[in-house]
């Protein structure tokens, strides 16, 4: 069985370190921080670029010779508010000193230093709708290919509704094949309210090859190295995800699976 879900490996200082090695891919990496108030997180960029998105809570952060001062606005991601980030390009380094107890991820792909640091949101991210009846999500855009301040990274955070679906109709990006399809590795850092409720997310591809189906709690992350990657929420639990991906070219062009495309043909 491949190990597409990852458990925190604690609940306190950095939970989660995925590392293209580690995941047995080449381009995205994913590392989050639960931090107290007064504790500190420092990492170098190496030759990768990298968003900070502040889930929760606020931080002062310095980064590639600068600071940025506090950032970080909400205290509970299912707020829904815009999340302050930081965008730091290959060869820098960035240190977080926690104002209140936080939650930090550290989105990261090849970088090639095309790009000058910056600080992403809240201003200019709105929560946008997509989708139709269950299949109504909404969207927090930080830097999705429209966005032109990264060379690799594409980082979207995704609020559920309780009984709806999401990342569907099913669909693939795991071909290098644009304009057709481009590949993209993909994370999915899940978070669920209530906390102790859990959500559903299916990995598979058409030959059925790779069929994983994984019951997603509260703080754990699934890897898509290919496949369609379908995610639900159950009646009762609402689930937000921070997705980032990257590949050879930033740009997203999937396509449904066979069984679903009739759904993005009517729905559009």
């Amino acid at each position: 069985m491949p190990d597409l879900l990852r458990k925190p490996f604690g609940t306190h200082g950095k939970v989660h370190q995925i590392t293209p090695e580690s995941a047995g891919w080449l381009y995205v990496g994913f590392s989050l921080y639960r931090l107290r108030a007064g504790e500190r997180a420092w990492e170098a960029t190496g030759d990768r670029e990298v968003i900070l998105v502040m889930v929760e809570g606020k931080a002062a952060i310095t980064g590639a010779g600068q600071d940025w001062g506090v950032l970080g606005e909400r205290m509970n991601v299912f707020e829904k508010t815009p999340p302050h980030c930081l965008y730091l390009p290959g060869g820098t380094d960035w240190e977080a000193v926690a104002e209140t107890d936080c939650v930090l991820a550290v989105c990261s792909a090849p970088g090639h230093g095309g790009h000058e640091a910056r600080r992403i949101g809240p201003d200019g991210i709105s929560l946008t709708t997509r989708g139709k009846g269950t299949n109504t999500r909404h969207i927090n855009n930080i830097a999705m290919e429209n966005e032109d301040y990264c060379d690799s990274l594409l980082v979207t955070e995704v609020f559920t509704p309780a009984g709806h679906w999401s990342s569907y109709p099913s669909h693939r990006h795991d071909e290098d094949d644009y304009p057709r399809m481009t590949y993209l590795e993909e994370t999915y850092y899940h978070r669920l309210n209530p906390a102790d409720g859990f959500g559903i997310q299916r990995v598979y591809t058409d030959d059925r090859k790779l069929d994983e189906t994984m019951a997603v709690s509260d703080g754990d992350v699934v890897l898509v190295p290919r496949g369609h990657h379908p995610c639900g929420a159950p009646y009762g639990f609402e689930m937000y995800y921070l997705n980032v991906m990257a590949g050879p070219l930033r740009k997203w062009r999937f396509e449904p699976a066979p069984e679903v495309a009739w759904i993005m043909e009517r729905d559009g």
